[in-house]
């Protein structure tokens, strides 16, 4: 939890302000359903980031392992003109 502290830049009597600010805005009898909302809705998050990234992992180990293929370059007496010439098909018409 410091960590998270410690990006935000909160002191010790910022977090004891800001849980009085909500004390007055929710009552002493509310506060133990709001905790409890909290907690399930980080625990909700932590489990569907958590089947989300296990089956990112899961999808990775399945998709099938691709190989470069070699570049086969065309000789030049396949593109030459007279090789196309010769494999034009003919006017049945004329």
């Amino acid at each position: 939890m410091s960590i998270m502290l410690g990006l935000f830049n909160v002191g010790g009597g910022e977090i004891i302000l800001i849980l009085a600010l909500v004390l007055i805005l929710f009552g002493a009898k509310k506060l133990p359903e709001l905790a409890k909302g909290l907690g399930q809705g980080i625990r909700e998050f932590k489990k569907a980031t958590d089947s989300a990234s296990e089956g990112l992992r899961e999808a990775i180990e399945e998709s099938p392992k691709i190989r470069p293929r070699r570049l086969v370059l065309p000789t030049t007496s396949s593109t030459a003109p007279e090789s196309a010439a010769s494999q034009a098909p003919s006017d049945v018409n004329s």
